[in-house]
């Protein structure tokens, strides 16, 4: 209900709040990071995680361990949690919820049609899905030959079928159309899930505002530097962007007409805050990348989205946190198993 009251907000969803706010109190510290990064081996990090709210989740693994074996299990303890947030959510905040899961789904499709294309078996390519993205009918879209067959035989009776709309087409799914694809999707997503927030109102809307404009312009950036170099046309180029961030319309149009990296940059000081992130970008070899400065900004966002209560913010904050922090930790380890060690430390810290 719009401008829903905070004074029945506990009723429904207060027990959620403070678990996720509970939670939050867990997410890794600077000190643990200083703490991972000096861990000599796999082993080492693997017992030094178990001093934190990670516990013994990598218990049960006998064999060396290895990379994947970790990012699994992380992935494997944030859906417990998530799950558990779903399955005892209200309306609006479990539709809410289920927005969040959205943008792992079209994550999933675009990793198995084109690992299809690649000629991957679909069993290869299952277990490198996101477990917040899977849904029943995930792998049978490898047997889709074009956007529209892979509509009206699979994607029509999941949630990602309201998004679809503007990618039905019969152009077969190569590399090109399987990108252009995704962004389109993302497009969709992310202008009903600023709808969906707008018309909850008040503070929801307030948090969710900033972070749902930001992702809307990171794509709009992104987007445009890679299309740089390909045949995709400017005119094609601006249907891909989502209208609902702060670039949106003149910024939007500009992005459209840049040629090079220095008029991007051009653009993005114009906005105070996108101004920061690309003067923070170095050029050389270990110097901060675009999408490192990107992250950076997005967890300072999810940071504040905990600073007010009654909202849902909060449990879009602590996800994006979450993956985050994977990020981190895998980082780490793969710093450590190539002992490659000059690097180690280019993970972003959250506190």
């Amino acid at each position: 209900m719009p401008g829903y009251s905070e004074f029945y907000f506990n009723v429904d969803h207060g027990y959620l709040e403070g678990l996720v706010r509970g939670f939050k109190a867990g997410i890794l510290t600077s000190a643990d990071y200083v703490n991972l990064a000096q861990c000599e081996t796999l082993e080492d990090l693997k017992l030094h995680l178990q001093t934190t709210d990670y516990g013994n989740f990598l218990a049960n693994e006998t064999g060396p361990l290895t990379i994947s074996t970790i990012d699994d299990k992380l992935k494997a303890k944030l859906l417990t949690e998530f799950h558990y947030f779903r399955n005892h959510a209200f309306e609006p905040l479990a539709t809410f919820l289920n927005f969040i899961t959205y943008s792992y789904m079209i994550d999933n499709v675009i990793l198995l049609i084109t690992g299809t294309l690649h000629q991957r078996p679909i069993a290869e390519l299952v277990p490198k899905c996101h477990p917040l993205g899977s849904f029943e009918q995930m792998e049978a879209v490898s047997i889709a030959s074009n956007p529209t067959e892979l509509f009206n035989a699979i994607l029509v009776d999941t949630p990602l079928a309201a998004f679809f709309q503007d990618c039905l087409s019969e152009n077969d799914l190569d590399e090109m159309n399987i990108e252009i694809m995704r962004n389109k999707l993302y497009k969709s997503y992310l202008e009903a899930f600023y709808k969906f927030c707008e018309k909850q109102g008040g503070t929801t809307a307030e948090i969710m505002r900033p972070i749902l404009e930001f992702e809307a312009d990171r794509r709009a950036f992104i987007i445009t530097i890679n299309s740089f170099g390909t045949e995709l046309s400017k005119d094609d180029r601006e249907k891909l962007y989502p209208a609902c961030g702060k670039l949106y319309p003149e910024g939007l149009h500009l992005l459209a007409n840049a040629d090079d990296y220095e008029q991007v940059k051009c653009v993005a000081d114009y906005y105070a805050e996108y101004k920061a992130v690309f003067e923070g970008v170095g050029s050389g070899t270990g110097e901060k990348t675009l999408e490192d400065a990107f992250f950076e900004h997005e967890v300072k966002l999810n940071m504040l989205a905990f600073n007010n209560q009654f909202h849902f913010g909060v449990f879009y904050a602590y996800v994006k946190l979450k993956e985050q922090e994977c990020r981190n930790i895998v980082w780490i380890a793969e710093c450590i198993s190539q002992r490659h060690r000059t690097k180690i430390n280019n993970y972003i810290p959250i506190f």
